[in-house]
């Protein structure tokens, strides 16, 4: 009775290593720990993905901001009344920037 329990105790012991060594290997938890013994390696991969990021902003805003000007260049064109006036001058003073 009692060496039926023990090896029942000892195969959930045993379902339980498994299954945590098997989450880790998913966390890729050695991955991060050489990573981090490694810090000029960190840097690297870090200075990469801020370049990276950096060029991606820098061409997402440029398309926004061409995108904008088009479509208020298209309101300016509609003569609306009030709004056409001041979009005019944004547009006006950004062909100046743009310009010099």
């Amino acid at each position: 009775m009692e060496g039926d329990t023990q090896s029942l105790l000892l195969k959930g012991l045993q379902e339980k290593i498994t299954d945590l060594a098997v989450k880790m290997e998913k966390m890729k938890l050695a991955e991060y720990v050489q990573l981090l013994n490694h810090p000029w390696r960190l840097l690297y991969i870090n200075f990469i993905a801020g370049i990276g990021r950096g060029v991606g902003i820098a061409v997402g805003f440029t398309i926004l901001g061409a995108l904008v000007l088009y479509i208020l260049k298209y309101l300016v064109l509609l003569n609306l009344p009030w709004i056409g006036g001041f979009i005019a001058e944004i547009v006006q003073m950004v062909q100046l920037k743009v310009g010099s």
